[in-house]
């Protein structure tokens, strides 16, 4: 998006003589999503720009102004969306789907292509555009820390066809491999695990409580009650600990990839 929003509330928090920490107690918020806001790789919520109006007394400036944002997701994954974007680390475990941030557009539009009822092409293409504006997270290199563990039926569960897949096993390999993201694997062999119910996202903040999420078909919630954030945690740490190290997971997404076709 234009760093111009950003640019004005940055002049603005300085013209009051806060600091992004002083702000984020006053509006509410993560230090860390005000400093993304700030530079231009987020765009907050209605709700988020209503406060910081009110912490920066600019009347309803930021509401009102808000850059052009066409957000296209599920009802119930909207408050899951936002706290994505406030995230300073994110601890993700896949069942079906390689993780939302993770695809490529090519995957997410297979995977959007396939859905009961059929959505009209237009409609789709606001599915994927979302789809890719949620994942330049990772362009910030430090930002959220970023964990994906994935069963291995989301690696032999073609989605797209074969090069769709190939190229979608190469970028999460490419991600590890650049470190800006942690992959492992729970094999086949493994039978059951602790988190073989459904997706799981587990979310960690630089100023508020952590928070987890939650989805199966058409259903999805956000928990922050501490005791079944720590529960689904524990599950996490369980399934994790029996899963494969980075590199047995790297080279199994790139055996995997080749099986689809791909050639280094």
């Amino acid at each position: 998006m234009s760093n111009n929003y950003g640019d004005w509330i940055k002049a603005r928090r300085k013209a009051a003589g806060l600091t992004q920490e002083q702000l984020a107690e006053t509006a509410i918020m993560t230090r860390t999503h005000i400093a993304h806001i700030e530079a231009g790789r987020r765009t907050p919520s209605r709700e988020d720009a209503q406060r910081l109006d009110r912490a920066l007394n600019t009347g309803d400036v930021l509401s009102s102004f808000l850059p052009e944002q066409d957000v296209a997701v599920a009802d119930y994954f909207e408050a899951a969306r936002q706290l994505e974007q406030q995230a300073t680390e994110i601890r993700e475990f896949a069942l079906t789907f390689i993780p939302g941030i993770l695809q490529t557009e090519a995957y997410a539009r297979a995977v959007f292509g396939t859905e009961y009822p059929p959505r009209s092409e237009e409609e789709r293409d606001r599915y994927v555009v979302t789809r890719q504006e949620r994942s330049k997270i990772l362009t910030d290199r430090v930002t959220p820390v970023v964990w994906a563990l994935l069963d291995e039926s989301v690696l032999r569960r073609m989605i797209g066809g074969p090069e769709v897949m190939a190229e979608q096993l190469m970028h999460v390999v490419g991600l590890a491999e650049n470190t800006r993201i942690r992959v492992h694997i729970l094999p086949f062999g493994l039978g059951y695990h602790p988190v073989l119910q459904g997706m799981l996202t587990l979310l960690w903040f630089e100023d508020q409580p952590p928070a987890a999420y939650t989805e199966g078909m058409s259903v999805g919630k956000v928990h922050d009650s501490p005791a079944v954030v720590r529960q689904l945690q524990g599950r996490y740490d369980l399934a994790l600990g029996d899963a494969l190290p980075m590199k047995e997971s790297i080279t199994l997404l790139r055996t995997t990839a080749k099986d689809y076709g791909h050639h280094d």
